[in-house]
């Protein structure tokens, strides 16, 4: 037994050696295979980030081609918001009798102010809406007219103070705001076009709610139910968004267009995009949305500088918005496809004129609607 065992003993420590070589050759072979694991992945990330940003510098290159300018006519309109009018001073009525006889301005959006119009829970004041509306009537301008809780201008979103923080109440509320404003204008008003719900509101822009698609989706739903005869229309973000949440739910969408802004984070900035930008967000639209009918609902033409526009210096305000970017704005918006241009910003205009003194955007904006107006 001693023999045997001392023979084993002996066998094992002979073994040893070979059994550490097996080992350390697995170890190296295991190795080898990370590190050329680990350089396929590496290649393949390569092929991918490179592939990103070839396909990112092809798009950017693209966006940016020049586009020829456009002679063709556009449908040419403005938004005229009486709060934001009467805001910087003017006397609102007469700024847009003056749009329409003046500029000759026929097609407008109109915001509906729910806290203006609903200053306590079921008490209804529309002699404001119904005032524009006949004005309107009276000189055959076309009315986009807008309603929610979000319309045009800054807070973006005006809902009454009587509704407080009860969030179901709000919803409730706005809903049956909404079934009042459809139901009082779908009859007897040739010079309402089109429905506008909500504006941005898949935008997270402004002092507002949380973006609420269901909510929108309610909106739409009453509306349509309401009323079949005329088009619903959702607006959205046109640089930061991708427009397909608004326009899979609209009967015509309609982009915002700003090319001069600011932010807090880089001061004043030019958006680096061209024409193409818009007309391949277009098709974007046409494949995911089955969306074929897009408009510039609000193009810039009104200074977008830090604070009220109209407290800044003027030299300021026209440093960020005059009659030549204006007229340019406009080309641009044309040499994107799209055939109705909103712009934004008659009041400021009118502002000028009548309390600076100073009417080159009046004139401006006088001669672009001249220019596009035979063929509308």
């Amino acid at each position: 037994m001693k023999k045997e065992n001392k023979k084993t003993k002996k066998a094992a420590k002979l073994k040893k050696p070979a059994v550490i070589a097996q080992s350390a050759k697995e170890q190296e072979s295991f190795w080898q295979k990370f590190f050329s694991g680990l350089k396929n992945f590496l290649k393949i990330v390569g092929w991918i980030v490179g592939g990103a940003l070839t396909i990112a510098l092809l798009f950017f290159g693209y966006i940016n081609l020049p586009v020829k300018e456009v002679s063709t006519k556009a449908v040419i309109g403005t938004t005229f918001s009486l709060r934001y009018a009467q805001d910087i001073g003017l006397d609102w009525r007469q700024a847009y009798v003056a749009m329409l006889d003046d500029l000759k301005i026929r097609y407008i959006r109109l915001p509906v102010y729910w806290d203006k119009v609903e200053t306590s829970d079921g008490q209804y004041d529309f002699s404001d809406i119904d005032w524009q509306l006949g004005e309107a009537k009276q000189r055959g301008a076309k009315i986009i007219l807008a309603f929610g809780q979000k319309t045009p201008r800054w807070p973006e979103c005006f809902i009454p103070k009587w509704i407080g923080v009860d969030d179901v109440k709000r919803k409730e509320r706005l809903l049956a705001f909404e079934k009042v404003v459809v139901e009082r204008y779908r009859d007897n008003h040739p010079e309402i076009i089109r429905w506008q719900v909500e504006n941005e509101p898949f935008l997270d822009f402004g002092i507002c709610p949380p973006i609420n698609p269901a909510l929108v989706d309610n909106e739409v739903a009453q509306v349509k139910s309401l009323d079949t005869s005329k088009p619903i229309m959702l607006t959205d973000g046109g640089e930061a968004t991708l427009w397909i949440e608004a326009a899979k739910r609209a009967d015509i969408f309609g982009t915002t267009m700003y090319r001069e802004v600011i932010s807090p984070r880089f001061g004043y900035w030019k958006y680096p995009l061209g024409p193409n930008f818009f007309k391949a967000k277009q098709l974007l639209i046409r494949i995911f949305a089955h969306q074929n009918n897009a408009i510039v609902i609000e193009l810039q033409g009104e200074p977008w500088i830090q604070g009220w526009t109209t407290a800044a210096p003027i030299e300021t305000q026209l440093a960020s918005m005059d009659a030549a970017k204006l007229a340019d704005n406009v080309s641009f918006a044309k040499k994107t496809g799209m055939k109705e241009v909103y712009i934004w910003g008659v009041e400021w205009w009118y502002w000028m004129k009548m309390e600076q003194n100073n009417s080159t955007l009046w004139e401006q904006a006088k001669e672009i609607i001249q220019l596009n107006t035979s063929n509308n």
